[in-house]
Order: structure tokens, then C-alpha cells, then sequence
């Protein structure tokens, strides 16, 4: 990809799709997660903004830092956390756990101790998995004061009595908390709005991938013509959200749509979950792709549980954000622990959630409402050409039926996407067949 300052020939979004190569664009993904994965990122702190360094080189991003103490609607800013080393020592004095070994191994936001604990009293600060006794858990601490480290259930079960030398080495202060947006302008003001949660450590599938995704995602719709504007925001989870809403409420009404984007990188399936608002263009548009992907069964409605799907959702926003994700939120045995690594996600898993974006923004970008200019029976297709124009089609028969259900559908009322649900016929398809009756001077757009 061309860098973010470098100009690029524009060009229709489906032709973007069409360029995507099979492999090229998830390897490049990859190979940004490969990047990401050792830094240790929390809801605030210099993890986070290393992070926001990196995808700066990818994407044109403005930069906002919220100072500690900051109302943000009905929460605060909290302290930076900053830390430097932990780690628990055994009787003989070598580190049993080791941060720098792990950055999962550290409860997130722990507070400053450095001290010789017994094993009994060290017990209640260290968590485990028993269900997963090989995994090292993601565990954190953000509004409650505490300290702790995370460890594989079997090592725990294996710690002899004694005393253990804990430290770690961290502080908590005034500082702020930090995101970052990428704006790529249409023809339209009104934008369509895509969200990456920023704030987790070392794990791939439930952080990093959503970041490459909308990065990859960034780097395509800039090289192309828009009609909407395109807002990609870059926070932690929450409290990120919260905070850009916060600061962007007096212009939340230009958001006409758009997603929550993350476990984009595992072997499941594609899910989409609904907006609180159920039947907005973004849900109609995703439902549209998934079906026709064979994902029908994967589309659910929207509870106020998940990611920040539920900030975006809240009553008194309501925005039409819905969520895009392969496994459901949690639902895969990996989520937060130290299984959910290089080896979960893979290069052509974020190359289809990328495809799948993609092609639900060509949706909402192209859907329009067509007239038939010879509405009084069945139009003759042969002597207008358009025989010959679907030669280069493989399946004739399904882009003639597509053309006739664009023909008949076309009454000045109905948009694209409406024929779509209708015809239940894949909406590339119709956009082609529509494109073709548009060539033989059969439609007039309307908008």
C-alpha cells in the first residue's frame, strides 16, 4: 500500500474489491499484528500511543489526548498507568513470573507493591484458568485499586509453601488517555463511522486484528471515489468510546451508519450483530452480504452486552452501529488468554472479514433508487445488445434474472438493496445487472 500522504488514481470502491488479492492484503494485515503483539497496551499509557505511532505510518490520524479527571458523560478519565518491570521471585530467588516474559501475566492496571508475601497471602493476587490450566489468562483492575498476576492454572496448583518475593514496578498518575481518527472525505458530509478498541496486550484476535483490518480498510477507501465520508476511530475499549462520544456528541447526527470491527482474524465464521435499531442501512447491508456469504444463521439482533457496539447503541446515542466480528464476542476458547496469539489468527481469515467490509460499504455506497424508462411490459433485451454484453458472464441465466428483477423493480420507489431482500438475489450481481440496463439507456438514476 501507498504511504498515507502519497496520492493515489481514485477509483470505485467494487473496483477495490475486485484488486483485493488473495493473499497479498492478509499477509500484509499479519505482518502489521506481528508488530503490534509485543507492545503492552491498557486503556491508557504510552502502550497505547506506540500503538496509534505505528498505524499512524499506515494512515493520515489526528491525535487527541483527554487529560486524568475529564468528565466523560457519566465517567471520569482515570490515572495513566505506567509500567516498567513485575515480576514474582521463589524462595531460591529466580522469577517464576516474569512481565517481561508476558505482558499477560501482569493484572492491568496493578497498583505499586514490593514485598515477601507467603504463599497464602499472595494467593488472593494471582488468577488462573482451570477450565484452560495451560493458558495464562487476560485479567485487569482498572477502577479498583489492586495489584495481581496471571499464571497457568497447573503452575499455580504447583507453587510449594513458602514465601515469594513480589514487585511490581509501576505507577499510577495524572497523565491522559489517548485515541486517534482517520477522516476520508466523499461527496457527503454525512459519514459512515468504523471503530478498532485499542487497549488490550499481547492478544491478537480480540484487539490487534480489528486494527489491521481497519487499516488495510483505510489504505483501500482512500484510493477510492466516495460518496459517503469515512471515519475510522482508534480507542480503547469503554472508556475510548465513551470519551469520543463525549467530545463529538454536537456532531453525531452526520453518523448514518457503521461498524464495531474486531475478532476479525479466527477461523469462524463471519458474524454480524444488529444495531439497536435493528432495520438501519448498515444492518440491511450487512444482512444482505452475510446471507448471500451463507452467514444467515450468524446474524444477531442486538443485546446491550459486547464491545462498544453498547456505547454507540446507548439510548440517549443510538447511533446505527453494528458490530462485525468472526466468532461472537467471547465465544471462542482462546478469548482472553495467552492462546488468543500469532498462531490463532491467520492471513486469509483477515483477508475475508476485510472482503466482507468491503462489500457491505459497497452496499450502502452504490444503493440507489433506479426508473424504468419503458416500464409497459417486458423491455426486448435482445435488440439493445444485452445478450452480448453478458458474454463475458459465466452464469447467464442468474444475471438475466438479476437484470429482470432490476427491471421490474425499478418504479422510482424501491432502491437496490430493496430488490435485493426481495429477489434474495446477491447484490453484486444486481448492481451489475443494473449497470448493464443503465449501459443500454433502460434506467435513469434517481439518486
Amino acid at each position: 500500500m501507498p504511504s498515507p500522504h502519497e496520492k493515489t488514481p481514485m477509483t470505485a470502491l467494487r473496483d477495490c474489491i475486485d484488486r483485493l488479492e488473495p493473499d497479498e492484503a492478509g499477509k500484509k494485515m499479519y505482518g502489521l499484528i506481528e508488530r503490534l503483539f509485543p507492545i503492552c497496551r491498557s486503556i491508557t499509557g504510552a502502550g497505547v500511543r506506540q500503538t496509534l505511532d505505528i498505524v499512524g505510518e499506515h494512515l493520515d490520524l489526528a491525535r487527541s489526548e483527554v487529560a486524568t479527571g475529564t468528565a466523560v458523560f457519566d465517567w471520569t478519565i482515570p490515572n495513566e498507568w505506567t509500567i516498567r518491570d513485575a515480576w514474582i521471585k521463589d524462595a531460591s530467588g529466580r522469577k517464576i513470573v516474569d512481565f517481561q516474559h508476558s505482558n499477560l501475566h501482569v493484572v492491568s492496571y496493578s497498583t505499586p507493591v514490593h514485598g515477601r508475601f507467603t504463599l497464602a497471602e499472595l494467593k488472593p493476587h494471582l488468577h488462573s484458568d482451570p477450565e484452560n490450566p495451560e493458558w495464562t489468562p487476560y485479567r485487569t483492575s482498572y477502577y479498583n485499586a489492586n495489584w495481581g498476576f496471571c499464571l497457568p492454572h497447573q503452575q499455580l496448583l504447583a507453587l510449594p509453601e513458602g514465601e515469594y518475593e513480589v514487585c511490581v514496578d509501576a505507577d499510577l498518575a495524572p497523565g491522559s488517555l489517548s485515541y486517534a481518527e482517520c477522516f476520508i472525505p466523499g461527496q457527503s458530509d454525512q459519514e459512515i463511522l468504523l471503530f478498532a478498541h485499542t487497549c488490550h496486550p499481547s492478544l491478537c484476535n480480540d484487539n490487534l486484528s480489528g486494527i489491521s483490518v481497519l487499516v488495510a480498510l483505510g489504505e483501500y477507501l482512500r484510493q477510492c471515489r466516495l460518496k459517503w465520508s469515512y471515519r475510522l476511530v482508534f480507542a480503547p475499549a469503554t472508556i475510548g468510546s465513551i470519551t469520543w462520544l463525549s467530545r463529538n456528541e454536537a456532531r453525531l447526527s452526520q453518523i448514518q451508519g457503521g461498524l464495531v470491527v474486531s475478532v476479525a482474524g479466527d477461523a469462524g465464521g463471519v458474524t454480524y450483530k444488529r444495531s439497536r435499531r435493528h432495520d438501519s442501512l448498515i444492518d440491511r447491508a450487512s444482512a444482505s452480504v452475510l446471507t448471500q456469504a451463507g452467514f444467515a444463521d450468524r446474524i444477531v439482533d442486538f443485546s446491550p452486552w459486547g464491545y462498544d457496539e453498547r456505547q454507540f447503541c446507548s439510548p440517549g446515542i443510538n447511533l446505527p452501529m453494528g458490530r462485525l466480528t468472526r466468532s461472537p464476542h467471547g465465544a471462542y476458547r482462546e478469548y482472553h488468554s495467552s492462546a488468543d496469539n500469532l498462531q490463532l489468527v491467520h492471513p486469509e481469515h483477515l483477508q475475508h472479514t476485510l472482503k466482507t467490509v468491503l462489500q457491505i460499504l459497497n452496499v450502502i455506497e452504490t444503493n440507489g433508487r433506479y426508473l424504468n424508462r419503458f416500464p409497459k411490459g417486458e423491455p426486448q433485451l435482445g435488440r439493445r445488445g444485452l445478450y452480448q454484453m453478458m458474454g463475458g458472464y459465466t452464469r447467464i441465466s442468474e444475471l438475466q434474472n438479476a437484470l429482470l428483477w432490476v427491471l421490474n423493480g425499478s418504479d422510482g420507489e424501491q432502491s437496490l438493496l430493496d430488490i435485493a431482500e426481495k429477489s434474495r438475489l446477491d447484490y453484486s450481481l444486481l448492481q451489475h445487472a443494473a449497470d448493464l440496463a443503465m449501459r443500454a439507456d433502460l434506467l435513469t438514476l434517481l439518486d
